[in-house]
């Protein structure tokens, strides 16, 4: 569950830098903070 948790983090937080070069700020902002709240590192929303 831990990996699948890191992955989804990943991919949300890459998500969100994309977004920030699209100058969409907010939508790239939200992304990165729900990315490392999702991450196992992080504080975790699922533990």
């Amino acid at each position: 569950m831990d990996f699948l948790l890191w992955i989804l983090a990943v991919v949300l937080v890459v998500a969100g830098v994309l977004a920030l070069f699209r100058r969409q700020i907010l939508w790239g902002v939200v992304l990165i903070i729900v990315g490392l709240l999702v991450g196992p590192g992080g504080v975790s929303i699922f533990s």
